[in-house]
């Protein structure tokens, strides 16, 4: 028989661990401890985080546009050429030539709009090509000489019977244009603003409307996180309140029961007394399960694993109280035109319009370019000598001059610029339109502010109310006064009551919050500082 009491003892011990160590984790959790975890570890936070960056990428990238590019070209090319007889029957021999080419520029566009290319080409030409010489007279023989202007070199042969002769003539020449360069500047049509410094503006706008999405998403998410954590202390308190309500219907059906048994309650007051309780079972239940879901509303704004949350039961540090707030209906208004994210993105969306109206306007007019070269030629037999005659600057060249392009219609700017102005003054519209929403939605925030503390102070009477009813008609009830009917409906008014002002509570609480990112002062309110690298 010990042995037994003792297995069983310890089966319960290990029975007691094993829900020990499944219980769940509690985590008391002030309100600034819930806002500081949803800062780091929310996951909306965390992908919008990224938006700026990329926008500033973009914006770094767009200014590639003006990285200069270096290009490098060189070849070899072979040519040969057989020989024949000219128009008077004279035979000539034929020739061949090599030649090595080199060229290379560094091309770019400056912010202004210039288009430039430095650089330079060189050709490298060797071969033999045939020569035709007089040979003096006809049917003479003897030995002849010349000597070639372009190589220097002197060359002898001999005729016989012919008055002209054709040999071959080893040659190499260099030639190019070194130092050149080219600019090229519109005067009219993408002057003052072109492709590349449109996207420049536009990335730009981006940045800053990507700063202010960030901006608007910690708003959310900090509002969204003190909503639930006022939701969740309400479920809280709601769930005490049910469970109370379940006690008094208990203990007034035992007292039923008592009645019944002595006969001075009928057994209809038993059954009505089973009812109740049953009914407030159900509703402890339904609290339990409205508790458990604001609790996972919460952990999803706090966790980017919620895994590690999955245990864990977070426990409100604060009761819900109801601070009396003095509202300035004009303060808030100019707060939130001025504090507003959204408000300040319809903004930039204006800005952005109105850049892409300057750039149509400037594709209205005609193309005139001025356009400019300067450079060195040379030309020796070797390459060495084509440099010095670089070097020596003794082959300069330049030219300038205009280059005018004016379309016939002009139908696809003019339209794009319409098209640009209309799309502009929507944007001005639309802008007004949600300033005047931001107004509206900042008035009702406070009318429902004020309704909710005014609501707090009612359901706190009516609440006292319904506890001194309840009380009065108990004793009514034990001096056979009353029935137990009345007493279970001043029960379930209590509940109600009860119910009503921890809502209510959470409600004034919840509104304030709402206010505060109506005005754009979420924040401020809440003491948490932005700053975007």
């Amino acid at each position: 028989m010990k042995k037994s009491v003792l297995a069983f003892a310890l089966a319960l011990a290990g029975t007691l661990a094993v829900a020990q160590t499944n219980a769940p984790e509690v985590r008391p959790m002030s309100l600034e401890d819930v806002i500081q975890v949803a800062l780091q570890h929310n996951l909306d936070i965390q992908i919008v985080r990224y938006t700026p960056e990329i926008a500033q990428f973009n914006l770094a990238a767009t200014y590639g546009a003006y990285d200069p590019v270096f290009n490098l070209s060189g070849g070899h090319q072979y040519s040969a050429s057989p020989g024949g007889f000219d128009a008077q029957g004279r035979p000539y021999l034929g020739a061949e030539s090599d030649a090595n080419r080199l060229s290379s520029d560094v091309t770019g566009m400056l912010p202004w709009g210039t288009t430039f290319s430095l650089g330079g080409t060189m050709t490298d030409s060797y071969g033999t090509r045939p020569v035709t010489v007089n040979t003096g007279t006809v049917g003479s023989i003897g030995t002849n000489s010349f000597t070639d202007i372009i190589s220097g070199q002197t060359f002898s042969y001999r005729t016989t019977n012919f008055v002209t002769a054709s040999i071959r003539d080893p040659f190499e020449n260099a030639a190019g244009s070194v130092g050149f360069t080219q600019l090229r500047q519109p005067l009219l049509r993408n002057f003052w603003i072109d492709g590349p410094r449109l996207q420049i503006l536009l990335n730009k706008n981006s940045l800053k409307t990507s700063e202010q999405q960030l901006r608007q998403q910690i708003m959310d998410t900090v509002t969204r996180s003190e909503q639930a954590y006022y939701n969740l202390i309400f479920a809280n308190e709601n769930v005490q309140v049910q469970r109370m309500a379940l006690e008094l219907a208990d203990r007034l059906l035992a007292e039923n029961r008592k009645r019944v048994e002595v006969g001075a309650m009928a057994p209809l007051d038993e059954k009505q007394a089973e009812s109740q309780a049953a009914a407030s079972r159900a509703d402890l239940l339904a609290a339990q399960g409205d508790r458990d879901t604001q609790l996972r509303v919460l952990k999803n704004l706090l966790s980017d694993d919620y895994q590690r949350w999955k245990d864990v039961e977070i426990r409100p540090t604060v009761a819900l109280v109801a601070i009396p707030e003095q509202f300035n209906l004009q303060e808030s208004w100019r707060r939130g035109l001025v504090e507003r994210p959204d408000l300040a993105q319809q903004r930039l969306n204006l800005e952005r319009q109105g850049y892409l109206v300057k750039y149509q306007r400037n594709q209205l007019f005609p193309e005139l370019d001025v356009v400019g070269t300067y450079g060195y030629n040379a030309s020796a037999p070797t390459t060495g000598l084509a440099l010095d005659q670089v070097a020596n600057r003794d082959n300069p060249f330049w030219s300038v001059g205009g280059v005018l392009s004016v379309p016939l219609s002009n139908k696809g700017p003019r339209n794009n610029f319409k098209a640009a102005k209309a799309t502009r003054e929507q944007s001005a519209l639309q802008l007004r339109q949600f300033e005047q929403s931001v107004l509206i939605q900042i008035e009702n925030g406070i009318a429902v502010a004020n309704t909710a503390f005014q609501r707090v102070q009612a359901t706190r009477e009516a609440r006292v109310y319904a506890e001194a009813a309840l009380d009065a008609e108990q004793k009514k009830l034990q001096s056979g006064k009353s029935t137990s009917f009345e007493v279970l409906r001043l029960q379930r008014d209590l509940t109600t009551a009860r119910s009503s002002e921890i809502r209510a509570l959470a409600d004034y609480n919840i509104a304030l919050a709402q206010l505060a990112f109506y005005e754009g002062s979420t924040l401020d309110r809440r003491k948490v500082s932005l700053e975007i690298r």
